[in-house]
């Protein structure tokens, strides 16, 4: 699977794993709607399952769902709307049983396994069929060099403090480099009580924390786990990286539980103020916002190695779309896809997300109304966008692979090194 992109650096592989969410909401069965084409002569209904609807603000991504069946009168757009876990429960049962809705949410990682298994549409080929002008968007997933999925907004995962137990700790600013985040971490988790320096998520049950918290220090210093698309983990890049996180492990400034912890788990401990840093997605600055209210946090780019002074990769999710193999409406389909990508709709959507746009001419207004936001813009303007686990096949597999060898030298069954020799044999079978 492939990228393809326009613009500075798309050509980077991107997304990845979307922000987790909390708990298992009970699955709606998800035939296929019934109805006749919609636009094309008969009124349709159709089903549109995405974990989007539940980090936006109450009411608004319905209000732009009205707003789409107002301008396409005869398509009803009913949305399937859960947390991201079970989000994904649903598609790959709907996967496996023929039945997915008929508009998804997708998660990169995911793209390559339903595109293999034909259950979600080429979309190359919907674009030809609606005479689709794909020349605003920012990027596409492909496989085999059909698009099989649109990145409708992103999200970069930058890093979080917080302030107080950082100015509590004697911290004047945000570490930069490896030195200075082992430093600070080192002081805050000196503080005392429940209180540590970094919190690492390492779940083997949702294992995005592989992608998110630790390659990402390899790619911050514009590191690769890839050789020409295969396989490289025992190349300098990880190495350090993995080397650098298990001297913070020894040193006990990792938060506890990180073997068992999830996504959540680190937000949540972070938001309560028993986490001085964090890397984690814009997604949830509101949700830090609304939940502790009291808590000063800044966002800065990923620390890189001492010294090092090239372009930083940050890693970012989206909320991807595609349309089901088996829609029988796929005209209706794609038309709420080219509405949800259009100029406006991606600049109001991405707004309401506090995400950067997948359309390419889309400006959204928080990036002039937000500090935080503005200073996620500007890391990712300095930067690059970088997820190399998205175009890898069974992306998620991988990164268990690669968590449960982690787990196992961390807790000092193995070392490092050989750590990474197993996970490279694992993933080199999988290719």
């Amino acid at each position: 699977m492939s990228t393809v992109g326009r613009g500075r650096r798309r050509t980077r592989n991107i997304i990845g794993a979307a922000t987790a969410a909390v708990s298992i909401l009970a699955v709606a069965g998800c035939a296929p709607a019934t109805g006749g084409d919609g636009g094309d002569g008969g009124d349709a209904t159709i089903e549109f399952a995405q974990w989007w609807e539940p980090e936006l603000p109450d009411g608004e991504f319905r209000a732009l769902i009205d707003q789409f069946e107002d301008d396409n009168p005869g398509i009803t757009v009913k949305l399937v709307s859960g947390p991201y876990a079970s989000t994904k429960e649903q598609l790959f049962a709907g996967a496996a049983s023929g039945t997915m809705p008929d508009v998804v949410g997708l998660d990169g990682a995911w793209v390559n396994d339903f595109a293999s298994q034909g259950v979600i549409a080429d979309l190359t080929a919907l674009m030809k069929e609606n005479d689709y002008d794909d020349s605003e968007l920012a990027s596409q997933i492909q496989v085999d060099g059909s698009t099989y999925m649109i990145p409708v907004v992103n999200f970069v995962y930058p890093m979080f403090t917080n302030d107080d137990l950082l100015s509590q700790a004697g911290i004047d600013a945000p570490p930069s480099t490896r030195s200075e985040f082992a430093d600070a971490a080192a002081k805050v988790t000196a503080l005392g009580g429940d209180v540590s320096g970094w919190v690492l998520p390492l779940s083997l049950e949702t294992p995005n924390g592989v992608q998110n918290d630790v390659m990402s220090w390899a790619w911050a210093s514009g590191g690769t786990m890839l050789d020409d698309g295969k396989p490289d983990l025992t190349n300098d890049d990880v190495t350090s990286a993995v080397d650098y996180i298990g001297d913070l492990w020894d040193d006990g400034v990792i938060a506890s539980g990180s073997f068992t912890m999830k996504e959540q788990d680190k937000v949540e401990e972070f938001t309560n103020g028993r986490a001085g840093m964090m890397i984690d997605s814009l997604a949830h600055i509101n949700l830090i916002r609304e939940t502790n209210p009291d808590l000063k946090f800044s966002i800065s780019a990923i620390p890189a190695e001492d010294g090092y002074e090239g372009e930083r990769g940050i890693p970012y999710a989206s909320w991807g779309i595609g349309v089901a193999e088996n829609s029988e409406h796929k005209e209706a389909a794609f038309k709420l896809v080219s509405f949800l990508m259009s100029e406006q709709t991606n600049s109001e959507l991405s707004t309401m997300a506090k995400a950067f746009p997948g359309n390419s001419k889309s400006v959204p207004d928080f990036v002039a109304d937000d500090e935080l936001f503005k200073k996620a813009f500007e890391i990712y303007q300095a930067g690059y966008p970088a997820n190399e686990f998205t175009g890898l096949p069974v992306a998620e597999e991988l990164m268990r692979q690669l968590g449960e060898q982690l787990q196992s030298a961390f807790d000092g069954q193995q070392s490092i090194d050989d750590a990474l020799k197993k996970a490279q044999e694992a993933w080199v079978a999988e290719f």
